[in-house]
C-alpha cells in the first residue's frame, strides 16, 4: 500500500511540476537558464564594454572550484586593476587605492546587472520578448529584449549562447531606444581547460574585510510617497560627510535589475538645483525647505526627479 502512495504522489508531483513548467514563458525560461550558466560553467570572457565615457577591454573569469566560485576581472588597457572573488568575498585591488574585500555574491560592474537577477521577481514588472537570433562571437544566439511595463526604468538587449546560454552580448537602452551601454564578448573559452587553469591560479594575499556597520534599524525622518512598481528598500543608513560635519540620511532601493539611493542632508553653502546624466547614472539633486534631496542611480532623469518629488519630510 505504501508503494502505490508513493508513486501515486510522485506522478501527482510530475503533474504539478510539468503544469508549472508549461505556465512559464518560455523566454523567461530562457533568461533563468542564462543565470544558471553564467553561476556553473567554467568559462573566460574577453570583451568590450563601451559607453559614453569610452572603450574599456576586460576578462572575466569564471570557475568552480570545490563547489564554490573563484572569479577574476581584470582589465586588458593602463594600469591594471584587478577583482578576486572567492566563495562570498570579493577583494579589489586598483591603483593607488589601498586594497579592500567586501561581502558579495558576485563581482560589480563586470557582467550586466541582468546576469545576477531573480528572473521570476523581474518577471512582475518586465516584459520578456524573443527577438529571433543573431551571431555573436562567432557563435549563434538567441536575441531577448527585457522591458519593464511602466515605462519608467531602462531595458536590456540581451544576446545569449544558443548551445550554452551564457551571454555574449548585451546592450542596455534608455526610453527611447537609445544605446547607453554595450557589453560584447570577441572571444571566450568554456570547460576543463579554464578550470585547471583557475585551479593553478596564484592567489595574491586577500586584504581584510571592510567593517560595514547595519544601518538597518536607523529610524529616518522622512519617507517617500510613490516609487516604480517593483522597487523596494534594501538598506538604509545615517552618516557624517567627513570635512563639512553635516548629516546624511540614505535609503537603497532595488527593483532586482536597477538600483538607486536616496539621500537627505541640511543645505550646504553651493547646494542647488542640478541634474546630471553620465551613461546609465543619473544624479538629480533638489533644494526644499532648507533641505538637499539627492537621487543617485540607474534610472532616467524623468523618473529620478519625480521620486525626489514624492519626498516627505515628517
Amino acid at each position: 500500500m505504501k508503494t502505490i502512495v508513493f508513486i501515486f504522489c510522485s506522478l501527482l508531483g510530475g503533474f504539478f511540476s510539468s503544469a508549472f513548467a508549461a505556465t512559464q514563458n518560455p523566454t523567461e525560461i530562457l533568461l533563468q537558464q542564462m543565470v544558471n550558466a553564467s553561476q556553473t560553467l567554467n568559462y573566460e570572457f574577453s570583451y568590450i564594454n563601451v559607453s559614453n565615457l569610452g572603450i574599456e577591454s576586460l576578462q572575466y573569469t569564471h570557475s568552480l572550484q570545490n563547489g564554490k566560485p573563484l572569479v577574476q576581472l581584470i582589465n586588458m588597457d593602463g594600469p591594471q586593476r584587478e577583482v578576486i572573488q572567492r566563495g562570498v568575498e570579493v577583494s579589489y585591488f586598483e591603483p593607488g587605492i589601498e586594497p579592500f574585500s567586501i561581502r558579495g555574491d558576485h563581482v560589480v560592474d563586470s557582467l550586466p546587472s541582468l546576469v545576477f537577477a531573480d528572473i521570476s521577481r523581474l518577471g512582475k514588472y518586465y516584459d520578456f520578448i524573443p527577438v529571433g537570433r543573431s551571431r555573436i562571437a562567432n557563435h549563434i544566439c538567441e536575441v531577448v529584449r527585457v522591458v519593464a511595463r511602466d515605462g519608467l526604468r531602462y531595458s536590456y538587449v540581451v544576446w545569449l549562447d544558443s548551445e550554452t546560454k551564457l551571454p555574449l552580448r548585451a546592450d542596455l537602452l534608455d526610453r527611447d531606444g537609445d544605446t547607453l551601454e554595450q557589453f560584447r564578448v570577441v572571444a571566450f573559452n568554456l570547460g576543463n581547460v579554464v578550470q585547471r587553469k583557475m585551479a593553478n591560479f596564484t592567489m595574491p594575499v586577500l586584504p581584510p574585510l571592510l567593517a560595514t556597520p547595519s544601518g538597518d534599524n536607523v529610524s529616518l525622518s522622512w519617507s517617500v510617497s510613490w516609487l516604480p512598481q517593483g522597487f523596494t528598500e534594501s538598506s538604509r543608513s545615517r552618516h557624517t560627510i567627513p570635512d563639512i560635519d553635516t548629516m546624511v540620511e540614505t535609503r537603497l532601493y532595488s527593483d532586482g535589475l536597477f538600483n538607486f539611493s536616496l539621500n537627505i542632508a541640511p543645505i550646504g553653502n553651493q547646494a542647488s538645483d542640478h541634474l546630471l546624466r553620465q551613461g546609465r547614472r543619473t544624479v538629480h539633486s533638489e533644494v526644499r525647505n532648507n533641505i538637499e534631496i539627492t537621487v543617485i542611480g540607474d534610472l532616467p532623469p524623468a523618473t529620478a526627479k519625480r521620486i525626489a518629488n514624492s519626498i516627505v519630510v515628517k
